[in-house]
């Protein structure tokens, strides 16, 4: 497979996921800023989720909802924004338009055209706006799972789909991590309870963590689920897993250990699969999600040296989150 084709695939899926991932947590935060009870302002948090807070900075006034939004959806001078992440998708997607089915490009298309002839937005979207975009990302994943067949090209759709998804898993829970556990006063009570539920459900992950836990929602309780739990989707372990099941059909070869991806690959797999959330918080819940980022960054640079024709202008995961007090 031509390296060119392989590079374009990997990011038209990540892209993909990096805009369902953005309106799945631009529509949690909006339903968190109309409960005035929240202790917590949900909008600061979404930029250093996305890593982007020195960009942001850079061409933004202030830290208002509007201007975070703006900047998350709509901002050409945001690369990671929905509408610069839906214009690489499909500016990916045109390069290699044979080895796609018709279905998976109208789709994308139909996406792209309905975004580009919409008024530019003022204020924040409505949850149907958001619901919308996140559906079309769900329904492009649905057509490319019934229309696309388990070659080499799936597997690298299906990399930059989990290296996208453990990264922002990770990042929305270091926040959230780091911003809910100050506030011990409210620990436990009703007001606790929402904010981790949101935590849940910005992952997608509310329904799923209730059915296989059974149990009353707790910081370590929702760290545990979201990075350790083998069997939902978008946990870090599941991504990890997956990431290391592809690979090993792109090149056999690179599942033996002497094989510097292979080796870093398995080395990730292992290091979140014989682990425990005891062990992750006793040696710090941000330095090991630091770490992961890391090895994700690594491993992306390998498999562009490795694999793809040329590097994209594109952002790398940036490998810490900023922090402020």
């Amino acid at each position: 497979m031509l390296g060119r084709v392989a590079e374009s695939l990997y990011w038209m899926f990540r892209n993909i996921e990096r805009i369902e991932n953005l309106s799945r947590f631009l529509e949690v935060s909006s339903a968190m800023d109309l409960d005035s009870g929240m202790a917590v302002e949900p909008w600061t948090p979404l930029i250093d989720a996305c890593g982007d807070r020195e960009l942001f900075q850079s061409v933004k006034g202030s830290f208002s909802a509007e201007e975070i939004v703006d900047f998350l959806v709509q901002s050409k001078n945001n690369p990671s924004s929905i509408r610069s992440c839906l214009n690489l998708a499909r500016e990916n997607a045109r390069q290699i338009r044979e080895v796609l089915s018709n279905e998976m490009w109208e789709h994308l298309n139909t996406m792209y055209w309905r975004l580009k002839n919409e008024r530019p937005m003022t204020g924040l979207p409505s949850q149907e706006w958001l619901l919308r975009v996140r559906q079309d990302c769900q329904l492009f994943y649905g057509i490319a799972d019934v229309c696309f067949s388990r070659g080499l090209g799936w597997q690298f759709c299906q990399l930059g789909r989990l290296v996208e998804r453990a990264d922002k898993t990770a990042r929305i829970l270091d926040v959230k991590y780091f911003l809910l556990l100050p506030h011990g006063e409210t620990v436990g009570g009703v007001v606790d309870q929402l904010q981790w539920i949101a935590v849940l459900k910005t992952a997608g992950g509310y329904q799923m963590f209730r059915q296989s836990r059974q149990l009353s929602i707790t910081p370590k309780g929702v760290a545990q689920f979201l990075l350790l739990d083998p069997n939902f989707p978008r946990s870090v372990r599941f991504c990890l897993d997956g990431i290391h099941q592809s690979l090993s059909k792109i090149d056999p070869l690179q599942g033996v250990s002497e094989k510097p991806l292979g080796r870093h690959v398995g080395m990730m797999q292992a290091r979140w699969t014989y682990t425990d959330i005891a062990e992750i918080i006793k040696y710090g819940l941000h330095e090991s999600i630091d770490r992961l980022q890391q090895d994700l960054n690594g491993l992306h640079n390998q498999l562009e040296q490795i694999y793809f024709q040329t590097p994209q202008s594109f952002p790398s995961p940036r490998s810490s989150i900023q922090r402020t007090s």
